[in-house]
Formats: structure tokens, sequence, C-alpha cells
């Protein structure tokens, strides 16, 4: 899901993977991407790396480190709950972020993954 404020409404699993891996940074209006995640052990997350990425988190973790580390990126920014990235998501532009279906409102925008 993303800010209201994407033009977004699908992406390929290759774009997916791209931002969350941090290696796509703007959207295709030139806004900046803010990419949020949970924890690398809760469960939403791993569905998330698995299933929509194809990756395991332990992958993720391992990309995002060598960026942090070698200077030539950051990592995403983790949030604590389902309620913080939902308020994280709606009040930041170009932001990213997933939830549980039951999660999703028309406060956010729902991805399509082709």
């Amino acid at each position: 899901m993303t800010n209201l404020n994407v033009s977004e409404t699908a992406l390929t699993v290759n774009s997916l993977r791209s931002i969350f891996s941090m290696s796509l940074k703007t959207w295709p209006d030139g806004t900046k991407i803010r990419v949020f995640v949970l924890s690398d052990d809760d469960k939403l997350h791993k569905a998330v790396s698995k299933e929509k990425l194809n990756v395991f988190p332990y992958q993720l973790r391992s990309t995002w480190d060598r960026l942090v580390f070698s200077g030539t990126g950051q990592a995403p920014i983790r949030v604590n709950s389902i309620e913080e990235m939902r308020d994280k998501v709606i009040n930041t532009p170009g932001a990213i972020g997933y939830l549980w279906r039951a999660n999703i409102d028309e406060n956010v925008n729902v991805l399509q993954i082709k």
C-alpha cells in the first residue's frame, strides 16, 4: 500500500523488490520513495518478503546492511506496529509499506502486484 499522493496503482514484482531493496529511490513523477517496514521477525514482514518479494527476510536485511555499512545507501524506516505503519504511510508523501488486508481502508492506495 502507498500514500494517497502516489499515482502508481500497480507494480511488477521486480519493481516492488527494487523499492524494498532500496535501489529504486523515486516514483515515476520524481517523488522520493519512503519505505516503511516492520521488524525482521514480524509475521507480516516475513509473509510479504516471501510471498510478494520472493526473498527471505534475512536477504533483505543483508542488502540493507550492505548499503548502510558501505555508505552507499540507507535502510528502510522500521516501525514498531501495524498502527504505526498505517499512520506513517498515510502521513508521509511517497510512502510505501504493507498491512494485513483487514487494516486497509480508503486512507491508503492498494497496489496491484503484476
